[in-house]
């Protein structure tokens, strides 16, 4: 059981903990393939017109967020192993 969280663990600082220096946002992370995809996607109904744009800047600013949340989450989970 305790192997099962620790694998999970592992698994989630390794998707969120990715990060890239960006010269005007700082450092910032790096989404997992299946976000920028999720990007793209509100990227390309914006482009077509189904939605407006600043409602995909609103939802893509509303999971960045998110996913900077997570990260906090795995690097405070990382610590925790590691000291444990």
């Amino acid at each position: 059981m305790v192997l099962q969280h620790l694998s999970g663990a592992h698994e989630m600082i390794r998707t969120y903990s990715r990060r890239v220096e960006l010269p005007v946002l700082g450092e910032v992370a790096v989404p997992p393939p299946d976000k920028v995809a999720y990007y793209a996607g509100v990227g390309v109904l914006a482009a077509i017109g189904v939605i407006e744009w600043p409602l995909a800047l609103v939802i893509t600013a509303g999971h960045v967020l998110a996913d900077q949340h997570l990260s906090g989450l795995a690097k405070g989970v990382g610590e925790a192993l590691e000291t444990a």
